[in-house]
């Protein structure tokens, strides 16, 4: 049994290609970070992070499993794109929510203006990427953009009075990590020639799978009673709150059951359940 990203692959051979497409992806954003005039190189490490940062390459590789050319170029550029959307809203975060350790080895290293800029550059470097992918994958890239950076101002600010609190919180959950999961599925199966059907089922799933793996990962960190948490988060440290949490998750898992059920059989698919057995597996 291979490990790849906190996933068992039961098929050793598979697990050596996607891990092959997830190294591709890595590759890409060191060379593409690497081209930075020296003072950009200062602010971004190279260092990628844990291989809990691989989610979302892992998530593109395996959506491009379901079209003829998982291993085309775009969907080594897609994943880039994805994961470096991903690594500039990190730096952000270190100023929004004063969490760097957050970032693991791959903090950013200075002051928070410079945190700033160093996610503008991650930005600016996604849309070069998104520029050599066509219109259509752009435009999917500025959406996720926009929906992504609605998620971090809406996490910023309390819940209005007449929204309920869950209902804010899932909301964020959605557009923060739901958003550029989806934009990962989209892509990988868009790229590898994947069926329009297929591509919109796994954009879906990768928004349910990305909901589901964010809230695991919230429900684990008020667990070990960290006391640096989002404002947005506090709902979950009462008893009624963690148990909404861990019920959301049910149904988003049982949701991308759902539509995994609806994918053509093969060794990506059972990988995809895999994947929402542990996500459900953390909180258990």
């Amino acid at each position: 049994m291979s490990v790849l990203g906190g996933v068992e692959f039961s098929d050793p051979q598979f697990a050596i290609s996607v891990r092959d497409g997830i190294t591709r992806i890595e590759e890409l954003i060191r060379t593409e970070l690497a081209q930075g005039d020296e003072v950009i190189r200062d602010a971004v490490p190279e260092s990628l992070g844990t291989t809990d940062i691989r989610f979302r390459p892992l998530f593109t590789v395996l959506a491009a499993q379901f079209g003829p050319n998982p291993d085309a170029q775009q969907v080594t550029l897609a994943g880039a794109a994805v994961e470096l959307m991903h690594l500039a809203t990190l730096c952000h975060d270190t100023v929004v929510d004063r969490a760097p350790a957050r970032l693991g080895t791959s903090k950013v290293r200075s002051a928070n203006n410079v945190a700033i800029l160093a996610g503008d550059y991650r930005f600016a470097t996604v849309s070069r990427l998104g520029s050599w992918l066509g219109p259509r994958a752009f435009q999917t890239i500025a959406e996720t953009f926009a929906e992504l950076v609605t998620g971090q101002m809406r996490e910023t600010r309390s819940a209005p009075m007449h929204i309920d609190r869950l209902e804010h919180y899932l909301q964020c959950v959605h557009e923060k990590t739901g958003s550029i999961v989806a934009a990962a599925g989209q892509l990988g199966a868009t790229f590898s020639g994947a069926g329009e059907e297929q591509t919109a089922r796994l954009a879906r799933l990768g928004r349910l799978i990305g909901a589901a793996f964010q809230i695991s990962e919230d429900i684990v960190t008020i667990a070990s009673n960290s006391e640096h948490v989002a404002e947005v988060l506090t709902l979950l440290r009462s008893a009624a709150g963690m148990v909404q949490a861990k019920e959301a998750v049910g149904s988003y898992a049982a949701q991308a059951r759902d539509e995994i059920a609806c994918l053509p059989d093969c060794a990506a698919r059972q990988t995809l359940s895999t994947l929402v057995d542990s996500t459900l597996l953390k909180i258990t």
